[in-house]
């Protein structure tokens, strides 16, 4: 063969990280930058005036005058999903679920140096809430009118729809709302304890009022508050009440919330109730885990009895999971997807994850088993089941999109939200009314002007099939209580990834049967600097032909970090072997490294004689 002729040989290869030959997980997702975007939808979410450290640009200060009218000010939170509603439930427990990552994910978030965003994502949310609940049993639980808000497809920064008020007191109960926003208070302060105490301090103040208030003052919180009906209707408090008070025990260590818990454990349904979803209306599964860690941790004393119960309940929300639950099993797409509900069911899948990988945490630390009545199950099945919802959202599913706008090559760029949807403020300084708006934005087929980094969209459906169109609100309209578990679930598996290449460091051999040149990868360390995690690569070049090889040319793309072991020709991405060795004998190997974060380089051959 000429030289020419071998200079059409190309032997290209993707080095691409694999954690085992059975998975190929790392060989597509990437859990930490996964987790950076999703902050990103927080901040993209925000409500009030914005802080000089905001990273999404295209937004501006909006809703500065909530509350006023009121004689108070309601400024700060979250907008709900793609609306400009501040939904007090579901808003709640998406802080709620922040702070329990925070909790039990402190190691790996600190390790990816993401704790502080954490924080950060959690105080933008209790900080508000603070304001919300000016008085022992005063709560407000809504800003802004649903029915005006969705009639209107317009930006937060040029709001003309009503920002009414809706509060809360012992007039008007709210038992679930007030007891959600007790449990995120609670979780909130556990999260703040180690950096700030004395906010910790406070937040719990208000975690322990609120549930007093929520316990005495018994009612659901539509009833008092029939504008959130059509949107986020709740079905009962009791699991909320039995929440807030799994939370307060864990925060306080008090004996008092642990017994509110046993002797309600009957009767609010703790023991009673065998579930097959975790979400912002149904917190049964999550309190049934809660507990569980009481009791796995051999503290349960008197309450022993009742703890097993509440496990009981806990395992069947896992062995459904599973599979494994006698036939009482939750439904999978083709695709393996947790399917629930038509509308937005990916919210379903990410907090059913986040549960099983936090329960699977709890019982490997007791080296305790899963019970199901298919057989005992080890923790880990746990985890494999959270990671595979992870990698199904993040594109490894048959529309090979994934469903966290802004990550990976394939995602929704027809979001349902009005603020990605149009252009931003800074662009297009004057105001979009509330019918232009949808004249002009929301039925365009073009793709959003504004990437909504980090959203999580509803999702496909039971068949795994996605319309990516913003008229489509049921799959294409993201969430913050369906993003929210994402930051612990990611984590997790970060952490989990990031630990494995610690230990063992993992090699990929191509496979090119007879190919005269072969690469092997290595990753050999890691380490964070800023909010990149880096990586040293060692690559490993080997003459598998049976004669020298010398002038090797090779084309390394998508490189943005240094490299040793090899020199640059002059061309453009091409490099050759140093001049102490100009030649590889038969067998021979030699070896390059190079350091870069994120995805890895793309080497090949160009030449060699």
């Amino acid at each position: 063969m000429s030289k020419f002729g071998r200079s059409l040989f190309g032997v290209s290869l993707l080095l691409t990280v694999l954690l085992a030959a059975a998975t190929t997980s790392a060989e597509y997702y990437n859990y930490g930058s996964a987790l950076d975007k999703t902050f990103l939808f927080f901040e993209a979410q925000r409500s009030g005036k914005l802080p000089a450290t905001q990273r999404v640009k295209w937004r501006g200060h909006s809703g500065l005058k909530d509350g006023l009218a009121q004689g108070l000010s309601l400024e700060g939170g979250y907008y709900d999903a793609g609306d400009h509603v501040k939904f007090g439930l579901p808003m709640a427990f998406s802080v709620t679920m922040l702070s329990w990552a925070a909790v039990d994910n402190r190691k790996e978030l600190s390790g990816l140096n993401q704790m502080q965003q954490t924080l950060w994502s959690i105080r933008w949310g209790t900080d508000y809430f603070i304001k919300a609940h000016p008085q022992p049993n005063v709560l407000w639980g809504q800003v802004g009118d649903g029915q005006s808000d969705h009639y209107c497809w317009e930006r937060a920064e040029d709001m003309t729809t009503s920002r009414t008020a809706y509060k809360l007191d012992q007039y008007h109960p709210g038992s679930d709302l007030a007891g959600e926003t007790a449990a995120a208070f609670a979780a909130a302060s556990l999260a703040f304890k180690p950096y700030n105490s004395s906010y910790s301090v406070i937040l719990l103040s208000h975690a322990k009022e609120l549930f007093s208030f929520a316990d005495k003052y018994r009612g659901l919180y539509t009833d008092s508050i029939p504008n959130a009906k059509a949107f986020y209707m709740s079905s009962g408090y009791s699991d909320e009440l039995l929440w807030a008070a799994a939370w307060l025990h864990r925060a306080t260590g008090d004996q008092y919330y642990l017994k509110y818990a046993i002797d309600n454990a009957g009767y609010m349904g703790g023991t009673g109730w065998g579930m097959k979803e975790f979400s912002w209306d149904n917190k049964y599964a999550g309190v049934q885990v809660l507990l569980s860690k009481v009791l796995l941790e051999g503290k349960g004393g008197t309450y022993t009895s009742t703890l097993k119960q509440y496990q009981m309940k806990a395992d069947y929300f896992a062995c459904a999971c599973l599979k494994k639950n006698g036939g009482y099993n939750i439904q999978t797409t083709p695709g393996g997807l947790m399917y629930v509900r038509e509308w937005n069911n990916l919210q379903y899948a990410s907090t059913a994850a986040f549960l099983l990988a936090v329960y699977s945490d709890y019982l490997s630390a007791s080296n305790a088993k899963l019970n199901c009545p298919d057989g005992s199950v080890q923790p880990q099945a746990l985890l494999d089941f959270a990671r595979s919802q992870a990698d199904y959202i993040l594109g490894k599913n048959r529309q090979g999109m994934s469903y966290v706008v802004g990550y990976g090559p394939k995602y929704p760029i027809r979001v349902h939200h009005r603020g990605a949807s149009i252009p931003s403020i800074f662009i297009q300084r004057s105001s979009v009314s509330c019918v232009q708006g949808f004249d002009s934005w929301y039925r365009r087929y073009q793709a959003d002007p504004n990437v909504i980094h980090g959203a999580l969209v509803g999702g496909p459906d039971q068949n795994d099939n996605y319309s990516d169109d913003r008229t489509n609100y049921e799959q294409s309209e993201p969430t913050l209580s369906g993003t929210a578990p994402l930051v612990g679930l990611f984590a997790k598996l970060s952490g989990k990834l990031a630990s494995s290449y610690k230990t063992t460091p993992t090699t990929y051999t191509p496979k090119q049967s007879g190919a005269p040149i072969e690469f092997l990868h290595s990753i050999t360390a890691n380490w964070m600097a800023g909010n990149t995690r880096y990586y040293r690569h060692k690559v490993i070049i080997k003459n598998n032909s049976q004669k020298q090889i010398s002038d090797l040319k090779l084309k390394i793309e998508d490189l943005s970090g240094p490299i040793w072991g090899l020199n640059p020709t002059g061309q453009k991405n091409t490099y050759q072997l140093p001049q102490w060795q100009k030649t590889l004998r038969a067998g021979q190997t030699h070896d390059f490294v190079y350091v870069q974060g994120g995805p890895q380089a793309k080497v090949s051959v160009l030449s060699y004689y």
